[in-house]
């Protein structure tokens, strides 16, 4: 058997043997075939046993190496009968990030984000005031049940099932008009997302009016066939009787309902008349800081004035933020697409679906600000008669068409698609939440992009304590438990806006704990030497400027070093205004810098719409919008700086004229009391300057036509009102 053995690899040694000129092929094949037929019967056996185990694995070749294992022939019709439709849903589901899903805490976060938007945006479209109850509730480790209900219109029982159990399916992708919802992904998303986390589904109850029964059903995604399955009502959902006896029905299966508004001092309680709620039970993450839940509601009441929000939050603390206007912002009109902001394949697109008979009839009906003469004058450009029939039109005159656009002059779109916020309620929304001593705002006139209407509204905020210095000593404990920063000085720098690493380092110092001290290791003592380190360290003059980013008045809370708003400040030189800025930064100081873009399509950089994306157009105005608050803000800070300084002087006065009183009257024996009231009055009249007092519009009281002006949209607070930051008290002069 082993002569067999011999001879069989004999045989593959010669075969693969370039010195003996034979290589796989026909003449190999015929060699072995005699080769094995002449050494009888147990040579053949042992050739087979050699292919099979060739066949299971591979085995060794000259020099060491493996030879690979046969690979399955796959033929054109194998590859065809795996093919398959891909479902939107299906897609989301596996890239759930590409929505801001991509942690427990940021998923928590769009949760909310999705459903308060829905509900501003149909409040505001039926000219409702928003009121809003939005309450998350733990209800094991790391999952919690969010309820966000609105006293908006109501939704019709149809339409329920569609909106929050389908992808891609709302009212708001096809109109060019600003709304915070475009794309009708958000809310199913975010139902989507519970559904895989915890496998329950959403729970909506909508009602159109106090006499009609509400709708109340239980719905999932099918990521399959992006269509929604209802749990309830054996497919139907289920309707709720009007009066006490649909309150008793929500109370005995467990179906969360806000029934009446507060109660008014004097007044019953009134009914929600209409509304939509909608709960969600999801894996997520609570925790307070920048980037949180409370963040974003409490940046959602600066953007909206006109709001009120009630806030629960898991540990069921309740908060309130009051609105400061009884004024709805001005209802956004839809308008049709601007020709500069249309692509050829658009175009193409257009005129396949156009009803019109003739180019200029298509042109003058399809596009914003595109009159019978102006379309008149793109023909002309085109080469092309304006009674051609569109279906007569081909691929090269569609070319010819759209570079005619280009080339032809149209005016700007209109603008009266855009609802912003407007300067006064800027200032009062800021106002409201963000303490200070100085605002200012600034609202630019529209501009547009790719055809696209777009405005920049900016305000700023100066002065006030960092959140820091105003921590309760429990809340402080609180998110030192909840935090996964690694070291203290991390852990500062994330959770506080404003303060930087400087800051964050001298407070460590005072607190005589090690530069990287774990946050979680501290025991309650040294909490405590951290709560009075935070409270005493003067962090204003190392506090980084804190940034608010808003696109259609929602707070964008991630990506801030992409977004087109953070490079606008950073690339705005603030030293000219009185501020300290590092190369390629953002400014020092206690300011607060609010930006928000109003657009009929906001650029985001992704599906998650975290970012505003850079276009030219949008840089401009970013940069001519800060500039204007800009320069209300030197203009402040230069007066002030003139107060301190005059301050200055007069203390050094007021130390040395007690002696230069007494040293003149003992030299020529001039009355003391007569001379030391004559310096007074030369030092009160050279230091007037440090008695001046601003009025809310930034002008010295009492002076109608002298001093700087700051212009309208500019309010002075004194610090003491609002708790801002303290100011040095100027020396005070004797009376006279």
């Amino acid at each position: 058997m082993a002569s067999c053995f011999s001879a069989g690899e004999e045989m593959r040694r010669n075969d693969n043997d370039p010195e003996n000129g034979q290589e796989s092929g026909a003449t190999g094949g015929e060699t072995e075939l005699t080769a094995t037929s002449d050494a009888g019967p147990e040579l053949s056996e042992a050739v087979d046993l050699l292919d099979e185990d060739e066949s299971d694995a591979p085995t060794a070749k000259a020099g060491g190496r493996s030879r690979e294992p046969k690979r399955k022939k796959v033929t054109a019709e194998s590859m065809a009968a795996k093919q398959r439709d891909i479902s939107v849903s299906e897609f989301f589901a596996k890239n759930r990030h590409l929505l801001g899903f991509d942690n427990p805490r940021k998923a928590l976060l769009t949760t909310v984000k999705e459903a308060v938007d829905n509900s501003l945006d149909a409040c505001e479209e039926a000219g409702i005031l928003p009121e809003i109850w939005v309450h998350i509730e733990t209800v094991g480790t790391n999952r919690f049940k969010v309820g966000v209900q609105d006293n908006g219109p109501g939704i019709v029982r149809k339409q329920i099932p569609l909106i929050f159990g389908k992808l891609l399916y709302g009212s708001k992708f096809h109109r060019l008009r600003m709304s915070r919802g475009q794309q009708g992904i958000g809310i199913s998303a975010a139902g989507m997302y519970g559904k895989l986390t915890t496998g329950k589904p959403v729970k909506i109850i909508s009602k159109i009016s106090p006499k009609k029964p509400a709708h109340y059903y239980e719905v999932e995604i099918d990521t399959k066939q992006n269509r929604p399955e209802i749990h309830n009502g054996r497919g139907e959902g289920v309707d709720i009787p009007p009066g006490n006896a649909g309150l008793e029905y929500m109370q005995t299966n467990g179906i969360e309902w806000v029934s009446h508004y507060d109660a008014v001092e004097g007044k019953h309680a009134a009914e929600v008349a209409s509304g939509t709620r909608v709960t969600i039970e999801l894996e997520g993450r609570y925790q307070r800081g920048r980037g949180s839940v409370d963040d974003y509601l409490e940046q959602t009441a600066i953007a909206n004035p006109h709001v009120t929000l009630h806030y629960v939050d898991p540990e069921g603390n309740a908060m309130t933020y009051r609105r400061s206007t009884q004024r709805l912002p001005a209802e956004p009109k839809e308008i049709k697409p601007h020709p500069y902001g249309v692509e050829l394949g658009h175009l193409v697109t257009m005129l396949k679906d156009t009803q019109a008979s003739t180019l200029a009839q298509f042109l003058a009906t399809s596009f914003s600000r595109v009159s019978p003469g102006v379309a008149q004058k793109i023909c002309r450009e085109a080469k092309l008669s304006g009674r051609a029939s569109v279906r007569k039109i081909g691929r090269s005159e569609v070319e010819r068409l759209y570079e005619a656009i280009q080339q032809t002059k149209i005016p700007a779109p209109i603008t009266d698609c855009l609802s912003p916020i407007g300067e006064d309620l800027i200032l009062k929304g800021l106002h409201s939440v963000v303490p200070g001593e100085f605002y200012a705002a600034a609202t630019r006139p529209p501009a547009v992009y790719r055809g696209n209407p777009f405005l920049v509204e900016v305000g700023l905020a100066y002065g006030g304590q960092s959140t820091a210095t105003r921590i309760p000593l429990d809340s402080l404990a609180e998110l030192i438990s909840e935090t996964d920063a690694r070291t203290l000085r991390q852990f500062l720098v994330n959770t506080f806006d404003g303060i930087g690493a400087d800051a964050a380092d001298r407070i460590i110092k005072q607190a005589g704990f090690g530069s990287r001290q774990s946050p979680t290791k501290l025991k309650r003592k040294e909490i405590e030497h951290l709560h009075e380190a935070m409270r005493n360290v003067n962090v204003a003059d190392n506090q980084t400027m804190q940034v608010l980013r808003y696109a259609n008045r929602v707070p964008l809370q991630f990506q801030q070093a992409g977004c087109a708003i953070t490079q606008a400040v950073m690339r705005t030189n603030w030293r000219s205004y009185g501020l300290t800025q590092p190369r390629g930064g953002l400014p020092s100081g206690p300011i607060t810098v609010m930006v928000h873009m109003a657009s009929v399509w906001v650029p985001f950089t992704s599906e998650s719409k975290e970012a505003v994306a850079s276009y030219p157009e949008i840089e401009r105005e970013l940069r001519l919008a800060l500039q204007a608050v800009g320069r209300k803000f030197g203009m402040y800070m230069r007066r002030r700086l003139k107060v301190r300084q005059e301050g200055e002087r007069r203390s050094i006065f007021l130390r040395y004229l007690g002696e230069v009183a007494t040293a003149v009257s003992k030299i020529n024996g001039t009355d003391r009391d007569h001379l030391y009231a004559d310096l007074l009055k030369v030092a009160k009249t050279k230091t007037a300057q440090a008695d001046v007092k601003l009025d809310e519009r930034g002008r010295p009281l009492g002076e109608e036509e002298e001093g700087e002006d700051y212009g309208a949209n500019v309010l002075i607070v004194e610090p003491q009102e609002d708790e801002a930051m303290p100011v040095a008290k100027q020396p005070e002069l004797p009376l006279d």
